[in-house]
């Protein structure tokens, strides 16, 4: 019966040994019976709470993310690799079993296969037909905005967007921090905003865009800057910031959606492929400015950084 929050269990022994519980052949804990137990005399409750809340650990350090497969920089494709987590049903039974002093003093934790979104053989059918492309330029010798564009270029680079999947870019590339390797900038691009971290990153934002309006993606959300930067014709550029606008688009069509994004020098390509049985309703789209865009030092726009990167 229940009581409390707590499960009453039948008479037992008192025993106190320690339970090691390993995955495959390394030890990850060791717990003690008193660790999740009320005791009466002759009876042992075990408080589930405080169960529960080691089950949420356990799944903690048993999980592995599976990894999608990708295609490498020679074409390649990389197959992907299973994950794991925590079969939570399956450890209960042999907590249970232990923790009334039956079973073992030994768990190998039960797990449970998390099999990646994209294997090899998705990827090899959604490679096939190119439905999107777009380049813009920058100054290569810039080495801070040339590293943050190389970091978000390759966060996006092997996305797929499965049929009515919404795509947000700062979901996908996620924060831009220091510790991600993010670096500031001291030279901005004229008219493009910076978050102080992370400038730079609008370029790949902007040349993602194009790239899907040319595919004839649908654009949920996009803004464009409170200035024209000069990497993009007018009106076709796209902000992002951490904590403001994101760029989000659905793919509307019946196949999944594959970006390829890559960094050459001062050039950021952003390609999109897809099997070739989509049926896609491509758009007309300006081509970017070749001429490298005019950059300016400005320290206190470093110092005292604005929304948009």
């Amino acid at each position: 019966m229940w009581m409390a929050g707590v499960l009453l269990v039948a008479q037992v022994a008192d025993h106190s040994d320690s339970l090691t519980i390993k995955q495959q052949d390394e030890t990850i804990t060791v717990v003690d019976r008193e660790d999740f137990s009320l005791e009466i005399p002759s009876t042992r409750l075990l408080e589930e709470a405080k169960f529960n809340q080691f089950i949420e650990k356990m799944d903690q350090k048993v999980y592995r993310r599976p990894i999608n497969a990708r295609i490498d920089d020679q074409g390649n494709i990389v197959p992907g690799k299973v994950g794991s987590r925590l079969n939570r049903q399956m450890f209960r039974r042999q907590f249970y079993t232990y923790f009334f002093g039956e079973g073992s003093l030994e768990i190998k934790v039960p797990e449970m296969d998390l099999y990646p979104k994209v294997d090899s053989e998705l990827i090899a059918n959604i490679r096939i037909q190119q439905i999107g492309q777009y380049v813009t330029y920058f100054n290569s010798k810039n080495e801070s905005r040339s590293n943050n564009i190389s970091l978000a270029a390759e966060a996006i680079d092997n996305y797929v967007i499965f049929p009515g999947e919404t795509f947000s870019f700062n979901k996908v590339v996620g924060k831009r921090t220091e510790k991600d390797g993010y670096m500031r900038a001291p030279i901005i691009v004229k008219g493009e905003l910076s978050e102080g971290i992370g400038g730079g990153i609008c370029q790949v934002s902007s040349t993602l865009f194009n790239a899907v309006d040319k595919a004839g993606l649908k654009i949920v959300e996009r803004y464009s800057h409170s200035k024209h930067v000069p990497y993009v014709p007018p009106g076709r550029d796209a902000t992002v910031s951490w904590y403001g606008p994101d760029l989000r688009f659905q793919n509307r069509y019946n196949q999944p959606i594959l970006i390829r994004a890559k960094r050459y020098g001062g050039s950021m390509v952003v390609k999109l492929y897809s099997s070739d049985v989509i049926n896609y309703e491509p758009r007309k789209v300006p081509k970017a400015s070749t001429n490298l865009p005019e950059e300016i030092k400005l320290d206190q726009e470093i110092n005292n950084p604005r929304q948009g990167e």
